[in-house]
């Protein structure tokens, strides 16, 4: 059966292909409810043992500030100098933010199993609040691995800060960037 033959799945697969990473967003302001919609929709994610290795701190409103400075706070002293400004005024104009945080279980398994449940998690999360016209960007920047950051965010030794998602309506969709096909990447083993 062809995947797109499949109602549900064609729509699912449309999302999966219109989702964008936005970093131009209207000031509107999210609401809180939509948020926690969002999440709980997103905690259907895959995860191993039912373990749920995931909490998250949501800025919004003037909390963003603080956030923004502990970001800065770890930039060297060049970059402040040059983006310090920019970067606060950047993270002000974008209606919330939040911080995923992940359980680190000691044993290599388990922790890799939770990494990408909570990966999951984040792209849950994007295609529900894109569906919704909310558009979201996933943060990775080494600023997530500062201990100062880590600390002024509340993250606890045994944690790791997996993404942190800037969220609002989107003010600019970006183009559609092409995907190479996987047909191109598939090896097919059919016998020995």
């Amino acid at each position: 059966m062809n995947i797109m033959q499949n109602e549900k799945l064609g729509a699912i697969s449309e999302l999966i292909k219109d989702r964008r990473s936005v970093r131009a967003f209207k000031s509107d302001p999210i609401d809180t409810d939509l948020i926690t919609e969002l999440l709980n929709v997103a905690v259907w994610a895959p995860t191993h043992g039912l373990r749920e290795p995931w909490r998250f701190v949501l800025y919004k409103g003037e909390a963003r500030k603080p956030l923004a400075e502990a970001m800065i706070r770890t930039y060297t002293a060049e970059e402040k100098e040059r983006l310090a400004a920019q970067k606060l005024d950047y993270f002000m104009q974008i209606p919330a933010h939040l911080v995923v945080v992940m359980n680190e279980d000691p044993r290599q398994k388990q922790w890799e199993e939770d990494f990408a449940c909570v990966c999951c998690l984040i792209q849950n999360f994007q295609l529900a609040a894109w569906e919704v016209g909310v558009g979201v960007v996933w943060k990775t920047n080494p600023f997530i691995h500062s201990p100062n950051f880590r600390e002024a965010v509340g993250v606890k030794p045994g944690e790791k800060i997996v993404g942190l998602l800037h969220m609002g309506y989107p003010e600019q969709v970006p183009a559609v960037r092409p995907r190479t096909d996987a047909r191109e990447k598939l090896i097919i083993k059919e016998s020995v």
